[in-house]
């Protein structure tokens, strides 16, 4: 067998992998990806889970869900008569797979143009030779092959978490992927876990017509965000939406009836049974390092069990980087994007480097949550002196005209320097809006930057230079 050397082999094709593969063609590296993938009609299908069921076709289904919501409840305000509104859901399902075909079918146009050799199959680490680190491949006709690179980026991504009590086999027990799937709107519909995910697909199905309970076995909601963004939320999501979020809900066990199942769970109040009809299991995700055989090199992990690197994805064998979610920190698509981004250009020998003080998070629910850099309890336990304003989407102009007045935007700046720590976004496109706190906390802005700056009229954009105002007492509009 001729053995095919490449400048840099990159195991899988998600957002970490392939966008590591292009930057690093861009840079005149030959590359070759690896990645495992099948759709649902057993071919290649580049992307990862964030392009064939994560990121994007959830945020599809939350937009079909939406504009019926929209359609049944508030298209009447607006003086839109639409008559019946009839749910298609083999449509809507449709319409996301198709979304989902495009965008990983755009994945092997960019691998094409940009030179990449694609290979689809199983990886493993099987040593290392003069020319470099051999990457044993097993294709998906049972033979294999090997390739060589003299750099390997390890972006193999992550795996839903499984839980002892609900087995997962997305027929009546889901995960992300089952979730995605399901092809009748349950009646009665369990969730565990009170995250993105839980959140999420939560909101979708009970758009849809379910009713929606979750089981959250932390006493508090979204730890991680800002805790005044985090109480409002929950009281929109349940109070307007409808569901049912049940915290400090340990669950003990399922059981599997004829046409239903009996989640038990305990609480402070004693212990409770909820029958479902499904229950999608959201209970986090661990790094995906099955089979990679990464002992064959040396590679080290840490005590949760990723791949341990440094701040530059390093990994302790020099020559083997590692990036997204099989790695420290947020799991998060756009910071694996970055990531290698930054590993291609280091290969390349360039500096580069990603900033985690300022990577975003958004939560799809309407209204959207999002924020950057540090929250209130964040600066407290830190103690940090800071001064906050916030101003509410109730009173901007855009929002009342959209339809969608609920939440606020909060910035954080240090007392003495001014300097925005953290801005919390409740509200109508946060996902969009908390890219400007992005840009402004990466150059160091100020609050009074953002204050000083023009924001065009009428804009939802207003709310976070009214807010910025407010740092100093001095918003304009309320």
């Amino acid at each position: 067998m001729t053995e095919q050397v490449f400048d840099v082999v990159i195991i899988g094709g998600g957002p970490g992998g392939y966008i590591a593969a292009v930057r690093a063609a861009q840079l005149g590296l030959s590359v070759c990806c690896v990645d495992a993938w099948s759709n649902a009609k057993g071919k290649p299908s580049l992307g990862g889970t964030c392009l064939n069921v994560g990121c994007i076709p959830s945020k599809a289904m939350l937009e079909s869900s939406e504009n019926y919501h929209k359609a049944l409840h508030q298209f009447a305000e607006m003086g839109i008569e639409v008559g019946t509104v009839n749910l298609n859901l083999q449509q809507m399902l449709a319409r996301k797979n198709k979304i989902v075909e495009q965008l990983t079918g755009g994945v092997g146009y960019l691998f094409k143009k940009n030179k990449i050799t694609s290979l689809h199959g199983k990886a493993a680490l099987a040593g290392k030779n003069a020319a470099g680190f051999v990457v044993q491949v097993r294709l998906e006709n049972a033979q294999s092959t090997e390739v060589t690179g003299r750099q390997v980026i390890l972006a193999t991504g992550s795996v839903a978490r499984a839980m002892e009590a609900a087995p997962v086999d997305n027929i009546q027990i889901l995960d992300n992927e089952g979730a995605l799937a399901l092809e009748q709107v349950p009646a009665r519909l369990g969730v565990i876990g009170s995250g993105v995910i839980g959140l999420e697909m939560g909101s979708v199905w009970k758009r849809l017509g379910s009713e929606v309970t979750i089981l959250e076995a932390m006493d508090s909601f979204l730890a991680l965000a800002d805790e005044q963004l985090a109480r409002e939320a929950f009281k929109m999501l349940t109070r307007d939406q409808g569901l049912s979020i049940q915290l400090g809900a340990k669950v003990t066990r399922v059981d599997r009836k004829k046409k239903s199942l009996q989640v038990h769970y305990a609480d402070s109040q004693g212990e409770h049974v909820l029958e479902v009809d499904k229950l999608i299991v959201a209970v986090g995700r661990v790094p995906n390092t099955e089979g990679l055989n990464l002992g064959a090199v040396g590679v080290q992990c840490d005590a949760r069990g990723g791949i341990q690197v440094d701040e530059h994805c390093r990994t302790n064998v020099p020559g083997i980087w590692a990036v997204g979610d099989v790695v420290r920190g947020p799991m998060l698509a756009h910071k694996a994007e970055e990531e290698g981004v930054a590993v291609a250009e280091q290969i390349a020998g360039q500096q580069s480097h990603v900033d985690f003080n300022t990577i975003p998070w958004v939560i799809y629910t309407a209204p959207e949550l999002a924020w950057v850099g540090q929250n209130e309890q964040q600066l407290k336990a830190k103690g940090i002196d800071y001064r906050s304003g916030s101003f509410p989407f109730a009173a901007n102009g855009r929002a009342k005209g959209l339809g969608e007045t609920r939440g606020f935007v909060k910035v954080l700046a240090e007392r003495a320097t001014d300097r925005i720590l953290g801005v919390h976004i409740l509200g109508p496109f946060a996902s969009e809006l908390i890219t400007e706190a992005v840009v402004a906390m990466e150059f160091q802005a100020s609050s009074e930057d953002i204050a000083r700056i023009v924001h065009a009229h009428p804009s939802l954009s207003e709310v976070f230079h009214e807010a910025a105002l407010a740092v100093d007492g001095r918003a304009l509009n309320m």
